[in-house]
């Protein structure tokens, strides 16, 4: 049995019509610009952002200095584990003034992050030097370690956490 192609079928010449009209489609695409710029969801989004985030610098912070930034003084959040402060701006359902974690705005969480515990015994007290935590088990280090992680990948890293001195 051979098989013969031939042009002569109207089947065979709109599939080698079709055939050339997609390849010149991918070889030579439109390089038209759009007359209007494109909206989703009926005008109800805009590609341009209404304004620009605020612009946040690394800088040296001190346990006197976080203090303020724990939604309430200030609208930002931010908290400190491990002397890296991070900005939870983001994250206000959690760590905002009705948050369950919103004991820790403000503050060292280094601790209570370790430990699994939101108790407000976990803080170091503002006026008192920074928590070294040498008395953590592995496990809570290596717990901490991960709370880091997770934090450095979902929150943007602002500064350090020194003593009050230190500055």
């Amino acid at each position: 049995m051979t098989l013969s192609l031939s042009l002569g079928t109207p089947v065979n010449t709109a599939l080698l019509a079709y055939i050339l009209y997609s390849v010149q489609k991918l070889v030579f695409p439109s390089a038209s610009a759009p007359k209007k710029l494109p909206t989703e969801f009926k005008n109800g989004y805009s590609w341009m952002p209404k304004s620009h985030p605020p612009t946040v610098l690394f800088q040296t912070y001190t346990p006197k200095t976080l203090q303020k930034y724990n939604g309430i003084d200030d609208p930002r959040i931010m908290l400190s584990i491990n002397g890296i402060v991070f900005d939870v701006t983001a994250g206000r359902n959690f760590y905002g003034p009705n948050g369950m974690y919103g004991n820790f705005a403000g503050h060292d969480a280094s601790r209570g992050m370790a430990k699994q515990s939101f108790d407000i015994e976990m803080l170091t007290p503002i006026d008192q030097p920074l928590d070294k935590l040498q008395d953590l088990r592995p496990d809570e280090i290596e717990n901490m370690r991960g709370w880091i992680e997770h934090f450095s990948n979902k929150y943007i890293v602002c500064g350090r956490l020194v003593d009050n001195d230190a500055i």
